[in-house]
């Protein structure tokens, strides 16, 4: 473990998480310079911290969001600019990607005059009862194999039925603006966004012979974070998605896309303390002060596969580090190379923990969530 982070936690307390906006503006420059035609719109749920938005908005990004508070996070950095303007710019800034939104909701982002999405009939005469001022983005069913997260057996409309779903918003008075699609989260399998091109692009051209001005394709998220040295690598998608881009679409299409974890996972490291050690069945188990109902819940929610370095070095075996609640289920691992000779008090180090951490983490059974600082700013 590096002693600079060391120092930190004997300063700040622990658990400790460390978020690096260096970072943060480094993924979002490669994802830029990768794929330079794709407007990026940073999904808040994967990490919300307010710091992390700011630091975005400031690079250029625009935002994915799933609920009026999300919204509203956003929205503050826009309330400076003349009301026109202000206007001008939340579509340019903001989607509203939930095809599913409470109607208090929409009365409440009608005045704003959203862009949502949307993906079944019901939503449609919803949309049009409570907020009739926005612009529709139709979410479309895509193949979401080999995704450490699937998406697909919850949003999406089938593609037989995107036609009459087109057709019934423009009946009813809205304006339907595109496609959109999810190939699920942390893609490993690059086919699936081959598929879900070559999908979208077939319902999109066939809007447009039918005489329906769709302008935008929504490539929704998924972009894989170099989480360990088999995971392929960004690059080689980013290829693939400006090849059939350009050859799926008519150039005057705009073409926008959610990262969430690309953008934050690599940027935060948590320093946790041993708070106690014990050996059961024939195993060191070490207790820290974090686990899967605080940072470590991401393993629950979201499929992560947890990392620890020690703050010193010793013989390795494979020891238990489980979380401080009286919950057996508090297992953030069984299975970690890790010294022997750690005692309590000192420290373990969690890499790549940015994505879907802090986000879902709770106060169950009375434990605060880890301190936050934030370096390089």
């Amino acid at each position: 473990m590096k002693k600079e982070l060391v120092k930190l936690a004997q300063k700040h307390g622990t658990p400790l998480f460390i978020i690096d906006h260096d970072k943060i503006r480094k993924n979002y420059r490669v994802f830029k310079k990768y794929l330079p035609r794709i407007q990026a719109y940073y999904a808040i749920k994967a990490n919300p911290n307010q710091e992390i938005v700011e630091t975005l908005f400031k690079e250029g990004a625009s935002f994915d969001v799933a609920s009026y508070n999300e919204f509203i996070q956003v929205y503050k950095y826009l309330k400076h600019f003349q009301k026109s303007d202000k206007y001008f710019f939340i579509w340019d800034k903001i989607i509203f990607s939930n095809t599913i939104k409470d109607r208090p909701t929409l009365k409440k982002i009608k005045r704003y005059k959203p862009l949502v999405t949307y993906d079944n009939a019901d939503e449609v005469k919803k949309i049009k009862e409570y907020c009739p001022t926005a612009g529709l983005i139709l979410r479309l069913k895509v193949p979401d194999s080999g995704s450490l997260v699937e998406l697909g057996s919850k949003f999406g409309a089938e593609s037989g039925e995107a036609v009459a779903l087109i057709k019934q918003a423009f009946d009813c008075g809205l304006t339907v603006e595109g496609l959109s699609f999810h190939v699920g989260s942390q893609c490993t399998n690059f086919d699936n966004y081959s598929s879900a091109l070559q999908i979208t692009a077939e319902i999109f051209n066939d809007c447009r012979k039918k005489g329906y001005n769709t302008r935008i394709v929504d490539i929704g998220g998924g972009f894989p974070v170099p989480y360990d040295p088999q995971v392929p690598r960004f690059g080689q998608l980013a290829k693939i998605i400006n090849s059939e881009s350009k050859r799926l679409f008519p150039p005057d299409i705009e073409i926008i896309a959610e990262p969430g974890r690309f953008m934050v996972a690599t940027t935060a490291v948590l320093v946790s303390e041993i708070i106690g050690k014990a050996h059961r069945n024939g195993k060191i188990f070490y207790h820290i002060n974090d686990g899967v109902y605080q940072t470590f819940s991401g393993i629950v929610f979201d499929h992560w596969i947890p990392n620890f370095r020690a703050s010193k070095r010793g013989k390795l075996e494979v020891c238990a580090v489980v979380g401080p609640t009286c919950d057996s289920f508090d297992k953030i691992s069984v299975s970690e190379h890790l010294p022997t000779n750690l005692q309590i008090g000192d420290y373990l180090c969690t890499e790549n923990i940015g994505a879907y951490s802090i986000a879902s983490s709770t106060k169950f059974n009375g434990f605060d969530g880890a301190a936050i600082i934030h370096i390089n700013k």
